[in-house]
């Protein structure tokens, strides 16, 4: 049962589980469709079967910001199941999707029978400030270079001696996140590749050696 392998719900009892995947909408999607636009009055909460999104805020010229990306086992639009304002950014697809839709009385009749996801929820949105936060103060106080590293760093994971991002990442998306041109991005993981401290494959990168302080 995939509710049960989200955090959110693992407390919940089978039958708790049950009544709500029956009630749930279970959608598929393409990749690049949106799912959710900035300003919607919708209140449903989507849970990632499989697939990946994006999370972001963009203005009338087109020009965009990652917020954060989620894939198979989490979820997003939980704040519109707390109060009745609008969506406060944009989801999209970045891969094939297929996505568990909750409805907001649905949620709120489970969290009456079961408190103990009222906790659940506060940690994890009070995760999701703090890593806002940090993503605030990156943009704020560090250059373009800081904030690509950052990027690069916190994606990535062990793998003997090196570091691996396993996920194919393009120059654009990097520079949706750090909030800079693309060519700059192109001119600093060029530089990067270049001195040995990234290989960047059509599967991902791998961080070869530490990156250096400054570029």
């Amino acid at each position: 049962m995939m509710l049960q392998n989200i955090p959110l719900f693992s407390n919940l009892s089978e039958k708790d589980l049950a009544a709500l995947t029956q009630r749930a909408a279970t959608k598929s999607y393409p990749k690049n469709t949106i799912l959710v636009s900035e300003g919607d009055e919708t209140d449903s909460l989507f849970v990632i079967e499989s697939g990946k999104v994006k999370v972001f805020l963009s203005d009338h010229e087109g020009k965009e910001i990652i917020i954060n990306v989620h894939g198979q086992g989490e979820y997003f639009g939980e704040i519109a199941l707390l109060d009745d304002s609008p969506r406060s950014a944009s989801v999209m697809t970045l891969e094939s999707c297929r996505v568990m839709l909750i409805s907001k009385r649905d949620f709120e009749e489970c969290l009456s029978q079961n408190p103990s996801i009222a906790l659940c929820l506060l940690r994890d949105l009070t995760l999701r400030l703090r890593t806002l936060t940090d993503n605030v103060k990156s943009l704020a106080l560090m250059d373009v270079y800081g904030r690509i590293a950052r990027i690069l760093l916190s994606m990535a994971s062990e793998e003997g001696d090196k570091l691996v991002i396993s996920q194919k990442l393009t120059q654009k998306e990097i520079a949706n996140r750090v909030g800079a041109s693309r060519e700059m991005v192109s001119r600093i993981m060029k530089d990067l590749a270049t001195g040995g401290y990234i290989t960047v494959k059509k599967s991902g990168i791998i961080i070869n050696h530490k990156l250096p302080e400054n570029w």
